[in-house]
């Protein structure tokens, strides 16, 4: 069984509600002060924890606007555009990581990024963040991993296109290199996804194969995925957020916004209490309503040696007389006392 661990002040682990990441990745469309406004709105929105991503993109690609080095897939976002431009419109740059990592921290969230490379893990580390996250496309790339895993803090992974064969060399890869807390997010590495191509259904599969905990990169409009996912045993919840999707940038449109990240934060927290365990019978807060069950009453004045019949005696609300599943063994037996209209039925009243 996995046991809860610390990610900063921050206990993950099924007995504690889902830990919420808002994604700013290239939403800042660079601006410092654009991404300084995320951060705040992020803070207001609840979410626990603000993440960046770090590389440039020299460390991502080559400077070519050719072949394979442009995204030629019509359906893209960003069909059309080279990887070398794209990631030059998206990135973070490094100098921008300190302040917006000290204002998250002042605003009580937890700063991290997801690195792509050595120099990244470097470059994070100086800054002393307390986890690191690995994209979906480098979810294959294990001297990456091995690296970010030997710094030997809480290690998140994305799960998107990976086989089974493929995560088990991953993880395996992450343990031996010193990784002891790990997270992988069941992730469709389509952007926007669709619940239908979620598959969430994969996230218990995922917890039960790795023995790790288990959450939700989620790269759906709306909240609902993210809620189920909760049902189903995520404790860790990652969404990419924006101010305003009007605004436009590399990864606005499958973005929340800040009234969308406020209901995220709340309805996850929401559908975790919801959970509890298994239970029958009346919680103690049930208690109360027994009594606005149906039992037996007698509903029309009888004189002591009346036979009780379904003109005097009926079950209705509420439910202090005998039982219902009482009524026929209470039919034709008479009464030993005068009884009044609304008296509950009770096995002294019988004769």
């Amino acid at each position: 069984m996995t046991e809860e661990f610390k990610i900063a002040d921050r206990l993950i682990g099924r007995s504690h509600a889902p830990f919420i990441i808002a994604e700013m990745s290239g939403n800042h469309n660079q601006s410092l002060e654009r991404a300084l406004e995320i951060v705040d709105a992020a803070a207001k929105t609840g979410a626990h924890a603000l993440k960046l991503q770090t590389y440039t993109p020299d460390t991502m690609t080559l400077d070519l606007d050719e072949r394979e080095f442009r995204i030629s897939d019509p359906k893209s976002l960003w069909a059309g555009t080279s990887l070398y431009k794209l990631y030059g419109e998206a990135y973070t740059p490094w100098e921008w990581h300190t302040p917006i990592f000290d204002r998250a921290r002042e605003l009580g969230m937890i700063p991290f990024s997801t690195p792509f490379d050595d120099t990244a893990v470097d470059f994070l580390e100086d800054l002393d963040v307390p986890c690191y996250k690995i994209a979906s496309f480098e979810n294959t790339d294990l001297p990456l991993i091995r690296r970010v895993a030997a710094t030997g803090k809480p290690l998140i992974i994305s799960t998107g296109m990976a086989t089974v064969a493929e995560l088990d060399e991953t993880v395996r890869a992450a343990r031996a290199a010193g990784c002891k807390d790990l997270i992988l997010l069941k992730c469709t590495s389509t952007y926007p996804a669709t619940p239908e191509n979620t598959n969430i259904l994969t996230i218990p599969h995922l917890r039960e194969l790795f023995d790790c905990e288990v959450g939700l990169s989620d790269h759906t409009m709306g909240i609902g995925v993210a809620v189920a996912s909760v049902a189903l045993g995520a404790s860790v919840i990652e969404k990419h957020f924006t101010l305003n999707r009007a605004d436009g940038g590399v990864d606005s449109t499958f973005s929340m916004e800040p009234a969308e990240m406020t209901q995220l934060v709340m309805e996850t927290e929401r559908a975790w209490q919801s959970l509890g365990r298994v239970s029958y019978g009346p919680t103690a807060a049930e208690k109360i309503s027994l009594q606005f069950r149906r039992s037996l009453y007698v509903v029309k004045d009888v004189k002591a040696g009346d036979v009780l019949t379904r003109e005097n005696v009926r079950a209705i609300r509420p439910g202090l007389g005998l039982p219902t599943k009482y009524l026929e063994y209470a039919l034709g037996k008479t009464v030993k006392q005068d009884v009044k209209c609304g008296t509950a039925l009770s096995w002294g009243i019988l004769g």
